[in-house]
């Protein structure tokens, strides 16, 4: 059996559009367990969308390991490497506790837990660089997997094969994330981006993204209240999800340094040294009066990463 524990994370933070990210102590665990049969991968899910995950070949999970033993040489497209194995077939069983589609990296998880398990398969243990690098590649950006890979706070920037990722110390910091019940696509919280900015625009968001960056490291309230500032995403993203601009104004009038997107939404992350029980509700309530149920956690930031355990 080989079980893989990922933790929920947070990308852009407001400036830091594809480029940064924090792991939060939220976690989805995967366990891969051999079992007899036809060279098939099934998958069994319990928590959070248990009711709508895929439960075969299908699930992001089994295609990434399927798709990361094909490319490591190892055995025929669609099925696993029966040469290597005494089992013909896997099942996956997932215990998720992060949100789907929240914007708290849910799909990160399931891709960092089938490259895991190739990994595994193949070479008998984890690298994590190669690991985030195919993270990377496959996602398309990494401030989502990275963090959930390492934990704390990534600073990350790819271009084609090139990843940098840096990994950022940080002091305690709680937070409230509060997800409406909301379809945001990601095509459609894509396709809202301009394809133009403006130099003024993207200097700003440099600053303040290295800003952030800073308060985050040095436990700055001042700096972070100011610095959460976007003109990327944010501008067109939120209007698209109801009750979100509220929402935002609702968290910062109830005692919250910083209000953000949770990656690309529809979740809201509000910073905050105390009263997060009563931000958590405000923000609650705003959806609710435009007409979304909601939810919000209190969560720590994560200083750890995906954990790893083998027992073959």
């Amino acid at each position: 059996m080989i079980k893989v524990r990922v933790p929920a994370t947070s990308a852009n933070l407001g400036p830091g559009f594809d480029c940064m990210g924090m792991a939060f102590n939220l976690w989805n665990t995967f366990e891969l367990h051999s079992v007899p049969g036809e060279p098939v991968i099934t998958v069994e899910s319990h928590g959070e969308g248990a009711r709508i995950l895929p439960t075969g070949g299908d699930n992001l999970i089994a295609q990434t390991m399927r798709t990361e033993l094909y490319r490591i040489n190892f055995g025929m497209p669609g099925l696993l490497p029966p040469q290597l194995y005494k089992s013909q077939a896997y099942h996956i069983v997932c215990h998720n506790d992060i949100p789907c589609a929240s914007g708290l990296g849910s799909s990160s998880t399931a891709v960092l837990a089938g490259l895991a398990f190739a990994h595994v398969l193949a070479y008998g243990s984890v690298d994590l660089d190669p690991v985030l690098q195919r993270a990377t590649a496959l996602e398309g950006h990494g401030d989502n997997v990275a963090p959930a890979l390492y934990g704390g706070l990534i600073l990350i920037s790819y271009n084609g094969s090139d990843v940098v990722a840096e990994h950022v110390a940080l002091p305690p910091w709680q937070a409230v994330v509060c997800v409406p019940e909301f379809n945001f696509l990601t095509i459609d919280s894509r396709a809202a981006i301009p394809r133009m900015l403006s130099r003024q625009d993207a200097v700003l968001n440099i600053g303040r993204a290295m800003l952030v960056a800073e308060a985050l490291r040095n436990g700055d309230d001042a700096l972070l209240a100011r610095a959460m500032t976007d003109r990327i995403h944010e501008p067109y993203r939120i209007p698209l999800i109801p009750g979100a601009a509220d929402a935002k104004r609702a968290a910062l009038d109830n005692g919250a340094l910083a209000v953000c997107l949770s990656g690309a939404g529809p979740g809201m992350l509000a910073f905050a040294r105390h009263g997060h029980a009563a931000i958590g509700a405000a923000m609650q309530a705003a959806f609710i009066k435009a007409g979304l149920p909601a939810r919000f956690w209190v969560l720590d930031a994560s200083p750890a990463g995906v954990e790893i355990t083998i027992a073959m």
